[in-house]
């Protein structure tokens, strides 16, 4: 078992109750999203208890759905949440859609929790991305207050800007906006990229 596999074998059960206080931006990404598309196929990384999987079957209820996790506690919650939507249990390490691309690939505060790795998570959903199709990301960005930086990493969280940096050194076309958190204790980014 992964240190995060175990980390969430404790906090599946307390996720829901607590992740509001400081997982901003989560509805508004799905709500960005039907705006700017109308998504066949929609792939979920990180997809936890499902919170954002309901939103996005409200938001595209004619959409194939995909949502992937390394948890298993945290998916047998959001098999509970949301029935008939394709849950894979493991980490994302190459492409799920069997050659049919994802119009919509959403990834909610996963990648700063990938310590090495989020480079190899973009990059693996570049290739299961529709020509058209666009990733979808909100996520912790920094802080500039050593303490917490060092607490988050307690929670496997790292906050250097790497997320936000990789899309802008990548050829993508990227939409991109930082929010501040309780008066600057942390920001956060909702990154929207296409090719």
């Amino acid at each position: 078992m992964s240190a995060l596999e175990g980390y969430y074998r404790w906090h599946s059960q307390i996720y829901d109750l607590t992740r509001w206080a400081f997982l901003f931006g989560r509805v508004d990404l799905v709500r960005h999203a039907a705006k700017r598309l109308t998504p066949k196929r929609i792939l979920e990384i990180g997809c936890g208890t499902g919170q954002n999987l309901r939103q996005l079957h409200r938001a595209f209820p004619d959409a194939e759905i995909v949502g992937v996790d390394l948890s298993p506690d945290m998916l047998a919650i959001a098999r509970r949440k949301v029935p008939g939507v394709t849950l894979r249990q493991g980490a994302y390490l190459a492409p799920v859609g069997n050659g049919q691309p994802f119009d919509l690939i959403l990834i909610s505060y996963c990648l700063t929790m990938i310590n090495p790795g989020h480079d190899a998570v973009l990059q693996t959903c570049l290739a299961d991305l529709s020509a058209d199709g666009q990733i979808a990301v909100v996520d912790f960005h920094s802080s500039g207050f050593s303490w917490f930086r060092r607490w988050m990493a307690v929670n496997h969280v790292r906050m250097e800007g790497q997320i936000l940096a990789w899309f802008a050194a990548s050829s993508l076309h990227v939409d991109s906006q930082l929010k501040s958190a309780y008066g600057g204790l942390w920001s956060w980014v909702e990154c929207f990229a296409r090719r």
